[in-house]
């Protein structure tokens, strides 16, 4: 009999951490996991964060979904993937860095808008966001 997908990942988390310890990483029941593993029904996404909590490689248990995923751009991938180290990496920098500095403009504003009578602190801001505020 071949083993479905669902008796593959139960082998590799019995082998690694266990049922309870992957429920606790994964933030989820340990009916769900159950679930996965007698339907079968996994999604790459979903297997892709099994692997990452048991730094297990599934990829060669399941070539052909990684396969299909490799073909896809680095965003939509990590999109659909979530927890994938490659594809992430640069999505998660990229982000990162967007947050970083809009919080940096944001902690500006709000320096220049604390000292209102110093209109040299406004000289800086946007005209379209000091229309906004007014002195006063």
């Amino acid at each position: 009999m071949i083993p479905n997908k669902g008796d593959v990942i139960e082998r590799a988390v019995r082998k690694n951490i266990g049922i309870s310890e992957l429920s606790r990483k994964l933030h989820v029941s340990r009916t769900a996991i159950y679930n996965w593993f007698e339907n079968g029904q996994v999604n790459l996404e979903t297997l892709c964060k099994i692997g990452q909590a048991i730094d297990y490689d599934f990829s060669k248990e399941f070539p052909e979904e990684f396969a299909n995923a490799q073909n896809q751009k680095p965003t939509e991938l990590a999109a659909k993937v979530g927890n994938q180290d490659i594809a992430l990496d640069n999505v998660v920098d990229y982000w990162m860095t967007k947050y970083i500095d809009l919080l940096e403009k944001y902690n500006d504003l709000l320096v220049d808008l604390s000292f209102p009578d110093s209109k040299a602190n406004l000289n800086h801001i946007n005209p379209e966001f000091s229309n906004h505020f007014s002195l006063r």
